[in-house]
């Protein structure tokens, strides 16, 4: 007897233990539920009063910093004769390249424009974009550089 009444125990001990480890996880699933429930409402919020957004705001349009066709020896900005800090690529003749006139690092257009859209900062030193004002970058000259 003393055999039986230890296998009782052990199936009585197993099936507590299975029914704690249902309800911890039914528990559990109630808690994912409703985190993914609070989120989801959250983004839908957002969405519906238009504050989402898909990086920060542009400070200016990108079409008033300067672009220039590159050439060597004659390209302004500091390290306009080596590569683009964004595809690692050198420049070449008849490029087109965007200046950053604040910091006057050179890249290709087609390189730092979608890169400047979601983060208006230089890749390579985190300046602003933009840091000169609209008139100046569009009045902006190259005549100091040649």
């Amino acid at each position: 007897m003393t055999i039986c009444r230890l296998l009782f125990v052990a199936a009585q001990a197993a099936a507590a233990t299975a029914a704690l480890a249902a309800a911890l996880m039914l528990v559990g699933l109630g808690v994912v539920v409703a985190l993914h429930a609070f989120v989801v409402g959250k983004a839908l919020i957002q969405l519906r009063s238009g504050s989402a957004r898909r990086g920060p705001p542009p400070e200016e349009p990108l079409e008033l910093l300067p672009c220039y066709e590159f050439d060597f020896g004659a390209a302004p900005g500091r390290w306009s004769d080596e590569e683009c800090a964004v595809c690692l690529e050198r420049f070449g003749a008849g490029d087109r390249c965007r200046l950053l006139p604040a910091c006057e690092h050179s890249f290709h257009a087609k390189c730092v424009d979608p890169w400047l859209r979601l983060a208006p900062v230089c890749p390579i030193c985190r300046t602003r974009a933009a840091s000169t004002t609209t008139t100046e970058a569009a009045s902006f000259s190259y005549q100091r550089y040649l």
